[in-house]
């Protein structure tokens, strides 16, 4: 369903320990808004909601919700540290287009 580089769970990880945050995992949803229509939210989460998908990577529990899982089927994660920016990249398939700063996209 959805895949993360290492790079990003390592980075998730090191964001969780530097928040003291043992035992929680990555929530990955989409939320209506930004300047495409919908936009990706990625939370801290520590428990299974009702009718979540959840499944782990390299020892990091991924939570996506019902709603969100069509829109992310076939989505990768990776994590970008260089001179051109730094932070998550997410490429959806499922996108028919993207704002010019890659945090919204239209399906």
């Amino acid at each position: 369903m959805i895949q993360l580089s290492e790079r990003a769970v390592e980075k998730v990880k090191q964001l969780l320990a530097a928040e003291d945050k043992e035992g929680y995992g990555l929530r990955v949803a989409v939320q209506g808004g930004g300047c495409s229509g919908f936009q990706y939210g990625l939370t801290w989460e520590n428990e299974e909601k009702p009718n979540d998908t959840t499944f782990e990577h390299l020892g990091l529990k991924v939570y996506v919700d019902h709603l969100s899982r069509m829109y992310l089927d076939g989505v990768s994660i990776d994590y970008l540290d260089g001179l051109q920016g730094t932070g998550f990249k997410i490429e959806n398939p499922n996108a028919s287009g993207t704002c010019g700063c890659g945090h919204s996209f239209q399906v």
